[in-house]
């Protein structure tokens, strides 16, 4: 990694840009879901059935999939702010694409590119607001821009699917455009200018530092959490309109409880997770595998499943920064990598659901199918967890004998 002309903040006060990255993050976590709460709207005016236009979101996360490791490979080597500031503008002309077009072929295209410029961003966002906060600071300024994708949840999802329900589903689109513009020239300017000399950021060794097995256990884990979760939340619109029987002008809210309870639920994860991270993982595991069981029971009553859908939120986010946490300290010697592979495991786990629910809405099971197989993937969490438990107990080997071995 180079080294950046960023100092350690004297004062306990977090850097602007810490903020800014947050609000980037919380566009982008904003776009991958806002179509949850719209998914009839738009199946309706593209003339497609809902389990079609839940590709949307599936092809979203393919492109984040290949997107997110891929840049931050590309863009090692490139000045920071021009890769953030770059991949919003992407971002913006990738919604203004979906706005104008009604071709749907033409806007999975769009959508995908749309991944592509957030992964990007997502593979260096938490690297930059981590080191211009210093290193005292850098966990507190990786929360708030993580936080970013949680409030996004919390506002900017049901915010979105309240518009596309009042002025048409383009119309959270195009908002979602004009403001990448607007980030991508506050983060330009914001973020500090990194020295030509220093060390040469090495991709060779951003790879070689991926051998550790707790790395790819921990990326398991990250795919099979967002797998089980966001199979049934990203057709939990039908969900509600169907099985429970919620009029569509209620959805937003309902979408707002999931949202706090994902953000209260990551913070929480973070705080028990700093202190007794595996007892915190399995606990959300097994919750969040009891609390789709009882959403597959019971999604005819309006009140339990409303509150159903907010501990889905709670448990189901609460390991995301424990996961993240792993990962990059598994493999400390490539922390942007190691980043960009938990965010892609998470949308290999978003894509590889959402895709198999869009089949199960299809099916004889309607709209309790996503929940039913977002069920069966949250059984699979225990298996990478136990393994990875065995693994930190048992000694590892020292980073020494690791670089002789190379």
């Amino acid at each position: 990694m180079t080294t950046d002309t960023w100092r350690a903040p004297t004062n306990r006060r977090l850097p602007l840009v810490t903020y800014v990255l947050a609000a980037g993050v919380f566009l982008m976590g904003t776009t991958e879901f806002v179509v949850a709460g719209i998914l009839p709207e738009i199946a309706r005016d593209l003339g497609i059935t809902v389990g079609n236009a839940g590709l949307m979101i599936t092809v979203f996360a393919v492109g984040m999939i290949v997107g997110t490791p891929t840049m931050s490979i590309l863009t090692l080597k490139m000045q920071r702010r021009v890769t953030l500031s770059l991949a919003l503008v992407v971002f913006a002309v990738g919604h203004v694409i979906v706005a104008l077009t009604t071709d749907f072929a033409v806007i999975l295209g769009a959508r995908f590119l749309t991944a592509l410029a957030t992964g990007a961003f997502w593979a260096v966002a938490a690297v930059v607001g981590a080191k211009a906060a210093g290193a005292a600071s850098a966990s507190r300024a990786l929360g708030v821009v993580l936080g970013g994708g949680m409030l996004a949840n919390v506002i900017g999802v049901p915010l979105g699917a309240f518009a596309g329900q009042s002025i048409g589903w383009r119309g959270p689109f195009w908002i979602l455009s004009v403001l990448a513009i607007g980030a991508a020239l506050a983060v330009y300017r914001l973020v500090g200018v990194e020295p030509s000399s220093g060390t040469i950021p090495s991709v060779r060794a951003e790879i070689a530092s991926m051998r550790d097995a707790r790395v790819w256990l921990v990326l398991a884990g990250c795919a099979v959490v967002c797998g089980s979760s966001l199979a049934a939340y990203s057709f939990v619109s039908p969900l509600l309109t169907q099985n429970t029987g919620i009029g569509a002008a209620a959805v937003p809210l309902v979408l707002v409880g999931y949202g706090v309870g994902a953000f209260i639920g990551s913070n929480l994860g973070g705080h028990f997770g700093a202190h007794r991270p595996f007892t915190a993982l399995f606990v959300s595991a097994a919750m969040t595998f009891l609390v789709l069981g009882a959403l597959c029971l019971l999604s005819r009553n309006a009140a339990l499943t409303v509150i159903l859908i907010f501990l889905l939120g709670l448990f189901g986010m609460a390991t995301n920064p424990i996961l993240i946490g792993k990962a990059v300290g598994y493999a400390h010697h490539a922390p942007t990598l190691a980043s960009a592979l938990s965010t892609s495991s998470f949308n290999l786990g978003t894509a590889v659901g959402s895709w198999i629910a869009g089949f199960a809405i299809e099916s004889a099971l309607g709209a309790t199918g996503p929940v039913l197989v977002g069920t069966c993937i949250a059984a699979l969490y225990f298996l990478p967890l136990t393994v990875l438990l065995r693994k930190e107990r048992s000694p590892q080997p020292s980073e020494a004998a690791l670089s002789g071995s190379a």
